[in-house]
């Protein structure tokens, strides 16, 4: 069994999100609680404003929660710069015990199962959770730098300049973690890193597959199941494989944190992906929409390549993971 329920029902008391200024320019900009401006965020070089991101969504999310840093137990995040150390630099300014996180853009989902899984076997009373990109820090060590002008191909997806942040307690108002399950590595030997959504699309498939026949439920279960960054060409081949699996998931309730954030007239080609784009989206808009009734259930399927430059130069190919967490609010909750 890869899923874990949780009868405590850990509770999302608050989060935090910020984003950058192309963000601002989106479709959920309302649903940030923090908007920059420029992406170097006064800092003198990308990856301390990418820091300093996560820093803010952190600090706002202890203050909506009327608490102090002092009060959170754990801190579990990751990011995908060099070793996570935006994630683990910011984690000196919460001053928590903090375990850091690696699974590419699968991390925001991964540290929330973490956190509920402790929270709900009474591991600790707050944990904070989140993770974090930076457009201009991951395209210069996954790609190239922005300012050399390169031309991509239509698989490409954007990066987003976000972080995003949640709180959960052992009890409280707000939309409860009920499940997760966790992914394993799938390889389907792709080795295109301009092209993660196909990549990671039968990650997502596998877990959300396992999802459903391990809580032993349908998918209408569920108003929606949202992925993290899988964009067009990823949802369109993950909707692809439910229907030759036969599993009966509708492509009005199956959408992807990537193809929800920007307008369609912004640049992102495939869609928009990162550590955190599931984070933003999730924590601020779906959220959101969860508080003003409009969602009750619904399936968050963060997914990841975990590829490196290191594996990219080598030619490998691209194993990748995808985490599921059930998160519900209002109503009866099973």
């Amino acid at each position: 069994m890869r899923t874990w329920i949780f009868e405590n029902k850990p509770v999302i008391i608050s989060t935090g999100t910020v984003g950058g200024p192309f963000e601002a320019k989106g479709k959920i900009a309302d649903d940030f609680d923090i908007l920059h401006q420029d992406l170097w965020i006064k800092e003198d070089s990308y990856e301390k404003a990418h820091k300093v991101m996560l820093e803010e969504a952190l600090l706002r999310a202890t203050e909506k929660a009327e608490i102090t840093k002092e009060h959170v137990q754990f801190f579990l995040g990751g990011d995908l710069i060099n070793q996570i150390t935006p994630t683990s630099f910011s984690a000196k300014t919460i001053g928590a015990a903090y375990l850091g996180l690696f699974g590419a853009c699968s991390t925001s989902m991964e540290g929330l199962a973490l956190a509920g899984f402790l929270v709900n076997h009474g591991g600790a009373n707050y944990v904070l959770t989140g993770s974090s990109s930076h457009n201009a820090a991951v395209e210069k060590q996954f790609r190239y730098p922005t300012e050399y002008g390169v031309q991509k191909p239509p698989t490409t997806q954007w990066t987003v300049t976000g972080a995003g942040v949640a709180l959960l307690k052992n009890e409280g108002e707000g939309p409860r973690v009920t499940s997760a399950t966790i992914g394993k590595v799938i390889d389907m030997g792709l080795t295109d890193p301009f092209n993660m959504g196909g990549a990671m699309a039968p990650a997502a498939v596998d877990t959300i597959e396992t999802h459903l026949k391990e809580r032993n439920i349908e998918s209408s279960y569920y108003d929606l199941i949202v992925t993290g960054d899988l964009g067009h060409i990823g949802r369109e081949c993950a909707l692809d494989l439910f229907e030759k699996h036969h599993t009966n998931i509708t492509e009005a309730q199956f959408q992807d944190c990537g193809l929800m954030i920007y307008r369609e007239d912004q640049p992102v080609l495939a869609g928009a992906s990162g550590s955190g784009c599931s984070a933003v989206v999730v924590y601020g808009h779906l959220l959101n929409r969860m508080k003003k009734g409009e969602i009750k259930r619904m399936l968050v399927v963060a997914t990841g390549a975990l590829l490196s430059p290191l594996t990219t130069q080598q030619n490998e190919t691209i194993p990748c993971i995808a985490h599921a967490v059930s998160i519900e609010y209002g109503g009866e909750i099973a």
